[in-house]
């Protein structure tokens, strides 16, 4: 046997010897073996703040006049949402929009027809019982759009705690499960993250478009449930 040779069994014994001596290393110290697993929980309460966004628009022949009559209506819509007792910092203006519409009529097809201004303001309720009359108000002021109605709760910290504890319970009994189909048994918790779940579908009005009226009823208004859902990632000790 050569240098060479002798050289590289030595090498490959070395190898072999600190492999197994890592190996052993390891059943010493114990390496913990795991399962990890996804858990979701959920948790409801009821709506205690809605969002209603209310909106009007205006056509004329003109910008200025188109612009004018728009801002007429909004200045009424104000009184009437300071009439209900919303205060200033409730409302906020999300949309504001102006574009020429074309006149598609022979003979003058291609030519501006006028000007369409919309304006749309979203207002804040925290009594969930005076929606309809907020929305009765301002569709008496000349409101002619209402593009939603989304359902809040203020607080969500009491239905996020519910939700932990549903994901977690739902965690821990996907790993026994898991554990069970392998015969090991589910030791301690190693490791926990949470993130949100995926988003439930809320209660929304539809978007519309409502003719002026003398008087507009107040519409009866349902809030149902808000959903919110929490996602936990749990590693469990098997051994």
């Amino acid at each position: 046997m050569n240098s060479i040779q002798l050289t590289s069994r030595l090498a490959a014994l070395l190898t072999i010897g600190f492999g197994l001596l890592g190996y052993t290393d390891r059943l010493a110290l114990g390496e913990t073996r795991s399962v990890t697993v996804t858990g979701q929980g959920e948790a409801f309460g009821t709506p205690d703040q809605a969002m209603v966004s209310a909106g009007v628009q205006t056509f004329a022949d003109t910008v200025i006049a188109a612009t004018r009559e728009n801002q007429s209506v909004i200045e009424k819509i104000f009184a009437a949402l300071e009439e209900q007792g919303i205060a200033e910092d409730d409302i906020q203006t999300t949309n504001y929009s102006i574009w020429a519409e074309q006149d598609h009529k022979e003979p003058h097809r291609g030519q501006i027809a006028g000007y369409r201004v919309s304006n749309v303001v979203t207002v804040t309720i925290d009594d969930i019982e005076q929606v309809g009359e907020v929305l009765a108000a301002v569709t008496n002021a000349g409101a002619n759009t209402i593009h939603g109605i989304h359902f809040a709760v203020k607080d969500t910290a009491a239905l996020e705690e519910k939700a932990q504890k549903a994901a977690m319970e739902d965690a821990r009994a996907r790993a026994e499960a898991l554990a069970n189909l392998a015969g090991v048994q589910l030791g301690e918790v190693l490791t926990i993250s949470s993130s949100p779940g995926p988003g439930y579908p809320e209660p929304m009005m539809a978007r519309r478009s409502m003719e002026m009226a003398d008087a507009a009823p107040a519409p009866g208004i349902a809030p149902g449930q808000q959903s919110l859902t929490v996602l936990i990632e749990a590693s469990f000790a098997i051994r």
